[in-house]
């Protein structure tokens, strides 16, 4: 008869970076060897000079955020090389342009300040870095007095900072380039006839899914 070894039996890996929950599958799958080599060639508490060199570069990261109760949001910013400034070893910050309105990520900030940001290079390094840590927001005004982060400085033309976020770091390592896709950069405004059609608010259909939903409602509202 199986035996099924209770989680609370395993060895959760106390000691070492990541969460109790990826050590025991490091020890119910047998990759303990391996991630523990990871974890001492590639992590590390804070932004060394080659990482500091290459979020630098950077024109684009994906953010990653959870709310109080653990739903999850991931979204993406962008800007011209620099726009995620790094203070120093242990800290960063990534500016909030106006957007929707939703402030999604912000939200989930209030509530939950662990966050994680994965930095990829598509087109020269082909390589990534993630760097985990609690998050703060702070004003547009505070961001320029206390660090000098003026919109001029580190933002696209034309859009201005609203507020920005800074990252403590707690971790920092490497996505490796194994999978990463190698594209070529484009100028938006030469894409010509090989672009699909032309984003927009409802670049997804989700007008004509509503409406569709709405018209047995309405039916019956007019035959009542």
């Amino acid at each position: 008869m199986e035996q099924h070894t209770p989680y609370a039996a395993l060895d959760d890996g106390e000691g070492l970076p990541g969460s109790r929950g990826e050590h025991i599958l490091q020890r119910l799958f047998a990759t303990r060897e391996r991630a523990e080599r990871f974890y001492e060639r590639q992590v590390v508490d804070r932004l060394t000079p080659h990482m500091r060199d290459f979020i630098a570069r950077q024109e684009m990261v994906f953010v990653g955020t959870a709310d109080a109760a653990g739903n999850c949001d991931t979204s993406f910013r962008a800007g011209p090389p620099g726009f995620v400034h790094v203070v120093d070893d242990g800290r960063l910050m990534y500016p909030e342009f106006r957007g929707n309105g939703v402030l999604a990520s912000l939200g989930n900030i209030m509530e939950n300040a662990h966050i994680s940001l994965l930095f990829v290079d598509f087109f020269e390094d082909l390589v990534g870095l993630h760097v985990n840590g609690p998050a703060t927001i702070t004003t547009a005004y505070d961001a320029a007095r206390r660090y000098g982060l003026a919109d001029e400085d580190r933002t696209a033309p034309g859009r201005r900072a609203e507020r920005w976020v800074m990252v403590e770091v707690e971790e920092a390592y490497i996505h490796c380039s194994k999978h990463i896709p190698l594209l070529t950069r484009q100028d938006r405004r030469e894409r010509g006839p090989q672009a699909r059609r032309p984003a927009g608010d409802d670049y997804f259909g989700v007008g004509r899914v509503r409406s569709v939903a709405r018209e047995p409602e309405e039916a019956g509202k007019s035959t009542g």
